[in-house]
């Protein structure tokens, strides 16, 4: 999917109305964008997430009935291909690290500014990090709990050596001109490696090889 050549269907899930029409409102006057259905709650994002197949999902991370983090394990689970973006109020907030760990691409502040809302989704469609890297590594340091489990330790065991270094360079916060001079590779050869780590291991983006790196040992809270 590219973000500059198809329109981007959105869901916005709020318990607010004033928030979701807010948003709806910049997205359309972007252009780009289609919001296709709005959620009140946690089930109500399910069922239009289910019903009308959407590219990216705002979910705000409290809300009544069922809240973001559950509503978003769920719609992961089942095999959604969206990605969901939460909405939160505090960026450092162990809400939201439970949120990336049920399979959320990053978050958004509420007052993210207009211009930030647009440019966030666009890079995130086209398949780029979301979050700047030190504020995914000050959040997970904070949140995480390190300890591989069996299966992770398998999925591990699939990596080749090269592709356990990008892994753990991901976890530092290296973008992938970065990883190329580290590297001494091209920045294509560093796009394949990312791709291959991420198939391997089951990883929907970049965020979460942060979290899966730091939760399994292989990056130190505080360190490199």
């Amino acid at each position: 999917m590219s973000a500059a050549d198809e329109t981007l269907r959105v869901v916005i899930a709020d318990d607010q109305a004033l928030v979701r029409a807010g948003f709806r409102l910049i997205l359309e006057e972007a252009g780009g964008f289609q919001v296709v259905g709005e959620a009140a709650d946690g089930e109500e994002a399910i069922a239009a997430v289910r019903r009308h197949r959407p590219d990216l999902v705002l979910m705000d991370v409290r809300m009544p009935n069922l809240d973001g983090i559950e509503a978003t394990r769920r719609i992961l689970s089942s095999g959604a291909s969206c990605r969901v973006v939460i909405l939160t109020t505090f960026d450092l907030d162990e809400h939201v690290f439970a949120a990336l760990r049920a399979g959320a691409s990053g978050f958004l502040l509420k007052d993210v500014s207009p211009e930030q809302l647009v440019a966030s989704l666009r890079m995130l469609a086209a398949g780029e990090a979301l979050l700047a890297p030190s504020i995914t590594r000050r959040l997970i340091e904070r949140f995480a709990a390190p300890g591989p489990e069996p299966a992770a330790s398998r999925a591990l065991s699939t990596l080749t050596e090269r592709e356990r270094e990008v892994l753990v360079l991901i976890a530092r916060g290296l973008s992938n001109d970065e990883l190329a001079a580290s590297l001494h590779v091209g920045e294509s050869t560093v796009k394949t490696h990312v791709g291959r780590v991420l198939a391997k291991l089951g990883l929907r983006d970049r965020v979460q090889a942060v979290v899966f790196a730091y939760e399994n040992g292989l990056v130190q809270p505080g360190r490199g």
